[in-house]
């Protein structure tokens, strides 16, 4: 299963003014693109990646069967990562920057984050907090109860977000699925870039490529990513996959299944 968004050749001018109020609230811009299926090993291989740099990572959802909170716009989510600490995340998507309270804005580790396709946008903001590997391990075999894996800053943005009545630990678990990551620094592009290949466990994957940059720069640099990634062969008309829209309806249809 893939959630697929229809790729367009550019932000419209319609939409330019949403983009940019977006971006002067949000700290962040996240560029982000899919490869095509049928044309993953080959970008891989012109990209020059090695597969054994990859860092391997268990990304876990937490929602009602029927995705009641993914509805609500609120994200719930825990990793475990190979070779240091996890982390616990409770995200709010989509949002308006200016309607986040001071108080909110001002929490450790929260964050607001624009994240760019080609032809699409999304802006949405994140209370990310470390959790123990073990402790997450714990929660999917049923050993600890979900709430102890989030802070009481973090219990109390869910709460203010999620629909009435559906506590942390009502929530069932979607996943884990299996992520490698791999950052490197390209030698003809000036930033980081980040490859993540989503394993589902029907043998779909998901195969991104993304580069972070601060708002003013946003557009600067979607350019040069694009020129970047079409002088390595890779194909930037393919439809576009969402990570966690397509994780959450997977894992969805496996408990109603």
């Amino acid at each position: 299963m893939a959630t697929s968004t229809p790729l367009r050749p550019s932000i419209t001018d319609a939409q330019l003014p949403e983009l940019m109020g977006l971006l002067r609230g949000s700290d962040s811009v996240e560029l982000k693109l899919t490869v095509p299926p049928a044309q993953q090993r080959a970008a891989i291989r012109e990209l020059g990646l090695d597969a054994l740099d990859a860092q391997i990572r268990q990304v876990v959802f937490f929602d009602t069967p029927d995705l009641a909170l993914d509805k609500a716009g609120v994200v719930v989510r825990a990793r475990r990562i190979q070779g240091r600490v996890g982390d616990s995340v409770i995200k709010l998507r989509p949002l308006v920057p200016d309607q986040v309270s001071k108080d909110v804005r001002r929490l450790s580790g929260f964050g607001v984050e624009v994240d760019a396709i080609p032809g699409g946008f999304v802006c949405s903001g994140r209370l990310k907090c470390e959790a123990d590997s073990d402790a997450i391990r714990k929660v999917l075999v049923g050993e600890r109860p979900l709430r102890k894996l989030y802070t009481k800053e973090q219990r109390a943005l869910y709460s203010a977000h999620a629909p009435e009545g559906i506590e942390l630990d009502d929530l069932a678990v979607l996943g884990p699925i299996f992520v490698l990551k791999l950052k490197w620094q390209p030698r003809d592009f000036a930033r980081k870039m980040v490859a993540e290949l989503w394993l589902y466990p029907n043998g779909d994957r998901i195969f991104e490529l993304s580069t972070k940059c601060l708002p003013s720069e946003a557009f600067d640099v979607a350019a040069e990513a694009k020129v970047f990634l079409s002088e390595h062969g890779v194909d930037l008309s393919g439809e576009q996959q969402t990570k966690t829209r397509t994780a959450l309806e997977f894992f969805s249809a496996e408990l109603a299944g």
